[in-house]
Order: structure tokens, then sequence, then C-alpha cells
């Protein structure tokens, strides 16, 4: 994964790659690229907090800038020995906060929807220009953010699951039960983690199956005067950000305003692509590297309105997040 939404073909090899870091331990063998995950952070201060997640090797690069990536496994180099990378102390700290059946792959979507949060973002900007990111757990939710919850987790959660969670008593913040009081503190606490978890888990699955996801209806402009062409060599934004021209013979309209509203390091998704998806020639090599393909020529379009798709739905989501709590001790998970 080169940049956001931007695949290139790698030949790993360390005799080959430049800093090839820990990726042999986190993607040893094609194999693994199906079952792991990594969240990429960009941070250092040069540019704005982003996070995305991937089940490729990122470059070091990839918000052209210093990334870092924390995976959800990790392996030996030959493939075997898979751990997960969630520490059974930070599991600890969780399921006394949330009760018995919360697991290490709910603490990794809770993670990534926390620091999608714009209220986190802009609590702990000067520390996210420092220091990696510290994990706060959650406040109570509203009554229509309950409700809410309550219906996002029927939905992403099986039955068995959404049964134990709801049988349960957890405990209140404070590690005590002080009858009704207590059990609706934690109730409600256990309510937002789920919350969190549960747009985490929708986050995730729309950044790294964003090749299938549904195209944008975006409106359709075609030159008559020249011959229909499907090729790219460079886009181009209109002013406006209404309009990409893929070429001569086509433009692409109606883009929404919103998208450029999720921004991955200075750019926008939308803008990752335009950027990344040209033809461009190595100086000094004389290679050129040309993202069209000849098996699938329509690829570079429907992955513009399906960026699209994803870029409204995941500021949809964000803003759905509950707040982010301020006044408890953040964890290291």
């Amino acid at each position: 994964m080169c940049r956001p939404f931007c695949k290139q073909w790698l030949y790993y090899d360390t005799l080959l790659n430049d800093r090839p870091g820990l990726f042999g331990t986190v993607f040893p063998t094609p194999i693994s690229e199906l079952e792991n995950v990594v969240i990429v952070i960009g941070r250092y201060g040069r540019k704005d907090f982003s996070i995305l997640v991937s089940n490729q090797i990122p470059d070091r690069n990839f918000y052209a800038d210093p990334a870092q990536c924390f995976p959800f496994y990790t392996y030996t180099e030959d493939g075997s020995n898979r751990r997960e990378n969630i520490t059974d102390w930070a599991l600890k700290q969780f399921q006394e906060q949330y009760g018995p059946e919360v697991t290490k792959r709910d603490i990794f979507h809770y993670v990534y929807a926390v620091l999608h949060s714009p209220q986190y973002r802009e609590r702990y900007a000067e520390n996210l220009k420092r220091e990696l990111p510290r994990i706060p757990l959650t406040p109570t939710l509203s009554q229509g953010e309950r409700e809410a919850a309550v219906s996002d987790e029927a939905a992403t959660m099986s039955d068995e699951a959404a049964t134990m969670s709801g049988e349960r008593l957890p405990p209140s913040p404070n590690g005590r039960r002080d009858g009704d009081e207590g059990k609706k503190a934690g109730d409600e606490s256990l309510a937002t983690f789920r919350r969190f978890v549960a747009i985490g888990t929708q986050l995730a699955d729309l950044h790294l199956n964003y090749d299938q996801a549904k195209e944008y209806p975006l409106t359709w402009i075609e030159n008559k005067d020249v011959p229909f062409s499907w090729r790219v060599i460079k886009m181009q934004l209109s002013k406006d950000k209404t309009q990409i021209k893929v070429n001569e013979s086509l433009t692409l309209a109606g883009i929404p305003a919103e998208c450029f509203d999720y921004r991955l390091g200075n750019r926008s998704a939308l803008e990752w692509v335009i950027d990344q998806y040209q033809v461009s020639t190595d100086k000094r090599s004389g290679i050129t590297s040309d993202p069209n393909r000849p098996d699938d020529e329509e690829y570079i379009v429907r992955l513009i309105g399906r960026v699209v798709t994803v870029s409204v739905e995941t500021v949809r989501l964000v803003k759905e997040l509950p707040p982010v709590v301020a006044d408890t001790s953040p964890v290291d998970a």
C-alpha cells in the first residue's frame, strides 16, 4: 500500500528494500495478508494526525511523511507462532471496565474508532505531535446515543454475543456496584464502549474493502468530439472540486463536498487517488509507472466512485461517534 487507497506491486526482499523494518514478522507470508491488519498512523507534527488500516505492507512514507504501524498479529518470519499484539495487561484493563466478554478484537476496533474522533484529535493535538496516541476509556451516553449504540451493536454482533452483553451486569467505572446507580453507570459505560466498537468495526471494514465499495452515483460527461477512452494520463480536479476530468473524453461530475472532509495527512482520500493514479517516468532510470490496467480498463474510474463512497460514509460514521471522555486516565493498549 504505497499511499492511501493506492496499491503498487512490491518485490519484498531485504536485498532490494531499504529499511524493511519488522514487516517480516507482520506480513511474513501471503496467508498473513488474509488474516492480519495494521493501523497505520502518520504523525511527527509536520502534517495532521492520520490513521488508516491496511492488510498489505504500507510504505514508510505512507502519508508522504513517516508513518508507524501497529498490527493485530505478529509472527515469526516463517509465518508460524501467530500472536495477538494487544497485551494481556491491556485486555485485563478493558475487561475490568466493561466485562469479561471484551475481546482483543473489540479493543482493536475501539482504538480505531477513538483515533478517528475529532474531539479526541482536537483535545490531544499537541500530544499527537510528539508521542504515540494514548487511549482513554469511555464516558456514559445520553439516552438517544444509548439507543443508537444498541441498534449498531445488534447489527454487528452475533445473536449469542448480543445476548451475552445484554445479560451481563458490568462494573461501574470505579469498579463498584452501588445498587441501581452503579448498575446504570456501568450499563451506560458499556453501551458507550460498544458504540465505539461497532463504529470502529464498520470503519475498518469500509477502509479495508474499499475496492468492493458501492460506487457513488457520479454524473458522466462525455466529450463526443473525441473517441471514448478509459485511459488515464493525469486526472484534474476542477477548482470548485465538483468534477474530475479523467481524460479528454470523460469527466465525472457531482462530487459531494463532504467527500473532502475525509482527510489523510495533507490531502483528502480522493485527492490521494487523483495524485497517485497518473502516468509518470523516472528521470534517472527511464522507467515508466503506468497505473492503467490492460486487463481492467475501467478500474480507475470505478475506484474514484468507490473512494467517494468510502469518504462520504467515513464522514457520516465519524459524526456518529460518542464524545471521548476527558477526565479518565489513558491506557497504553
